[in-house]
């Protein structure tokens, strides 16, 4: 699978912010761009005594053996991972009913190991704790996207980010890096190991340095994003590319979020992984323009270069994962996104 270069996408169009109301099936009717920080959100400071952080069951949790500490980051992980368990209190996470049968507790188990601060709690040990550890990495969706696996164990390394497996006949792909964890290791390798792993921008490598290591793997990054920790990455990829790896990937350069920000493309299932460069939240579609380290302009550049793709399925690094009815209802979403991200601009700029 050797990567070479094709040819790029050009795009030009404005700034835009501001609710979006569309509807699609597996996506929410409003989408927006947040002005509530859902992700990479910052700790209070640990006590000064013990400089640890203190793990009190924050009071908006309902009775019960499943609780949510002070200590969670807001990353959202629990919400999408078991919605009939946690929602969002007072910014943070907490437990708004008790699992009441073994899926729902399931579930619950495989967030709280998935919690990138270990913000999931029990008041009693978990009995069956082992049994969670041995669903990962998850299918997302065994009839429509066989072969594509959510990771778990998110890494506070990368604000609690998910990371992704697609099992593939030429080499498996491990998408942005997990908390390194042998027991997660052995499945993968039991999966047939990993044979590249992409990193889609330098905020969610994680220890990717630990996987590559472990799997022998080639790590593939674009050189605007490398930092000291990426310096040995293996593949750096210049320009604005696309690039493909093998003959049904595709990595499409998004700057943006990060200057060297990529999307992988699987054509097969038609889904594209976006990374942080646009995701679903609570809120609804957004690219997190509070965390924008390039220009939010160049990022919604880079969301027109998606219109004329062939997906219809979004898995971010944050955030809900959007299933489109089809490509021509991604295509709807993305225009109407951008053009009422646009009128808020124009808005906003005439009041300032």
């Amino acid at each position: 699978m050797a990567m070479a270069n094709l040819a790029s996408f050009t795009s030009n169009f404005p700034s835009a912010f501001d609710k979006l109301k569309k509807s699609s099936r597996g996506v929410q009717k409003n989408f927006r761009v947040s002005t509530i920080p859902q992700v990479k959100a910052v700790q209070s400071p640990a006590e000064s005594d013990t400089g640890r952080w203190p793990r009190q069951r924050r009071p908006q949790n309902v009775d019960g053996d499943f609780f949510v500490d002070h200590t969670c980051i807001d990353c959202d992980t629990c919400r999408w991972m078991a919605p009939q368990v946690f929602t969002r209190v007072g910014e943070m996470s907490a437990v708004y009913k008790q699992p009441t049968c073994k899926e729902d507790r399931l579930q619950a188990l495989q967030a709280l190991l998935s919690c990138p601060t270990s913000s999931i709690r029990t008041e009693v040990p978990p009995h069956d704790i082992l049994e969670a550890q041995k669903t990962f990495p998850i299918p997302i969706d065994e009839k429509k996207l066989p072969g594509v696996y959510h990771c778990g164990y998110h890494s506070p390394k990368s604000y609690g980010a998910s990371s992704y497996l697609i099992v593939h006949p030429d080499g498996n792909v491990l998408i942005d890096s997990p908390k390194f964890t042998e027991r997660l290791a052995r499945k993968v390798e039991e999966m047939g190991g990993v044979r590249y792993m992409f990193l889609t921008h330098k905020d969610d490598v994680a220890d990717h340095g630990k996987w590559a290591k472990r799997f022998s793997c080639g790590r593939i990054m674009h050189s605007g994003d490398v930092e000291a920790c990426t310096a040995d990455v293996e593949t750096k990829l210049d320009g604005s590319g696309p690039w493909s790896l093998g003959q049904d990937i595709m990595l499409i350069h998004t700057p943006g979020h990060t200057e060297g920000s990529v999307c992988l493309f699987y054509k097969p299932l038609k889904i594209l992984f976006t990374g942080d460069h646009l995701m679903m939240t609570e809120s609804g579609l957004d690219i997190i323009e509070m965390y924008n380290r390039c220009s939010v302009g160049t990022q919604l550049d880079s969301v027109k270069k998606l219109l004329d793709l062939d997906f219809n399925w979004i898995i971010p690094g944050h955030g809900r994962r959007i299933q489109f009815e089809d490509v021509s209802e991604k295509k709807a979403v993305l225009e109407a996104f951008v053009e009422k991200y646009a009128q808020y601009s124009r808005a906003k700029n005439k009041w300032h």
